[in-house]
């Protein structure tokens, strides 16, 4: 005979029934228990709470979307040429908001930064009221409005760095030739000769990679911080091409960056490596955008949900 415990499936063993009520004795109190609890229509209420779940579910996904835009990652679109071919236009940037909270900004970062109080249009005032301004900056914190335009350019210098073009017809940072064909626009110049300039502290001169087709720090002179653009207006590091996906790819800091000679002083010194500390930790972070936090979402949600729907209260 074959030994029962082999078997594929356990069978619980078949408990006795009860022994019926006699007559006149008082009921037990689970027959109390039973008689008072009223039957559960079948479905309905099952499908009451399989509605208010997937609302709720629905609910803690959106709200994590807004973090996640908020606080962590955006996407942005190229509106203009002036980071080809780097860029395209029409291309969607993942922008990480996360990586200025661990490490300085660095020379080769493609930002994305406001225009206020550098190269405008300045927001309008806020408003009067209290609350219609509280709501504004909520709104604002998390993405979902903005009064201000943003650009989105190459980072060249940082406060105190010295740039200048042209040597050898090349620009120089720091008296230090950059090597940049790499990223620039096939056949554009590195820049038409001006002089040199000392970035002010806490701003940072940027410049487009499409250099005969960028309106970037070079034209903004006579604009405050004299083309310069302030460090706390910048969203967030452009790391990611996410769209079109033929076009999916990172966008490293150029090798000319890199270099020793090129850092000035100990601030500048300690950016040496820097760029890339926690990096790939903080990509990871921000590389959820959006739809992955939903997904995500939902993802944890369903199986809840199934399990509600069999295992009713």
């Amino acid at each position: 005979m074959d030994d029962p415990s082999d078997q594929d499936t356990f069978t619980w063993p078949r408990i006795p029934p009860a022994p019926s009520q006699t007559p006149g004795s008082p009921p037990s109190e689970d027959q109390d228990a039973a008689d008072e609890s009223p039957s559960a229509p079948a479905g309905r209420p099952q499908r009451k709470h399989f509605w208010r779940d997937l609302l709720i579910i629905v609910l803690v996904a959106a709200g994590l979307t807004l973090v996640v835009k908020g606080f962590v990652a955006q996407v942005y679109k190229i509106p203009t040429g002036s980071m080809e071919n780097t860029l395209q236009v029409g291309d969607r940037v993942l922008v990480n908001k996360l990586v200025y909270r661990f490490r300085g900004v660095a020379r080769g970062d493609i930002i994305v930064f406001s225009g206020q109080d550098s190269w405008g249009p300045n927001a309008p005032q806020p408003s009067n009221n209290g609350f219609v301004r509280l709501w504004d900056d909520v709104l604002s914190d998390i993405g979902l409005e903005s009064n201000q335009t943003y650009y989105i350019k190459r980072v060249i210098g940082l406060p105190g760095d010295r740039v200048g073009c042209c040597t050898g017809g090349k620009v120089t940072v720091n008296g230090v030739p950059l090597t940049e064909t790499s990223y620039l626009y096939p056949g554009d110049a590195p820049s038409f000769p001006f002089k040199t300039v000392t970035v002010p502290p806490g701003q940072l001169w940027v410049m487009g990679d499409h250099r005969g087709d960028s309106a970037d720090s070079r034209y903004h002179t006579s604009d405050p911080g004299h083309g310069a653009i302030p460090e706390d207006e910048v969203v967030g590091r452009a790391f990611l091409v996410i769209w079109p996906p033929s076009k999916f790819r990172d966008l490293p800091i150029p090798s000319t960056f890199n270099r020793a000679v090129l850092h000035a002083g100990s601030a500048g010194a300690a950016l040496i490596g820097a760029a890339n500390v926690g990096g790939t930790m903080l990509n990871a972070v921000a590389v959820l955008p959006a739809g992955a936090a939903a997904a995500g979402a939902g993802l944890l949600g369903a199986p809840w949900l199934l399990l509600r729907r069999r295992h009713p209260r």
